[in-house]
């Protein structure tokens, strides 16, 4: 089955280091939904954009590497049978309602990279 990124565009993320469940219920409740379904493979909730900081050669910058109204706020991985099934899936997201969007996109390849004697770059 084929696997598509779903990534998450909205005014920023909901999952700043305070926040309650209060605040994240909807993106739990949708990711919960999914994983019952059996469609999610991963998912990533990313901090508030001003906890970003970017990189371009030469310079280090504070904040989001494009700024824009919105920012992706997360993204997961799904399995559908085709791009139709995942829209149709990716359209439930509750962003969808609360004023963001969903960009979805064909996954290449890649998937999660096994750790071996890996030794820090830095």
């Amino acid at each position: 089955m084929a696997q598509y990124a779903v990534l998450i565009y909205a005014d920023d993320s909901a999952h700043a280091p305070e926040a309650t469940a209060a605040d994240t219920a909807s993106c739990d409740q949708h990711a919960d939904e999914l994983a019952a379904a059996d469609s999610m493979l991963t998912a990533y909730a990313l901090t508030p954009r001003d906890m970003a900081t970017s990189l371009r050669a030469g310079s280090v910058t504070r904040g989001p590497f494009i700024d824009s109204r919105e920012v992706v706020a997360g993204f997961y991985v799904i399995e559908a049978p085709d791009l139709d099934a995942a829209l149709a899936i990716a359209g439930t997201n509750p962003v969808l309602r609360e004023g963001g969007g969903v960009e979805v996109r064909p996954v290449h390849s890649g998937g999660v990279v096994e750790r071996v004697g890996a030794q820090p770059i830095a």
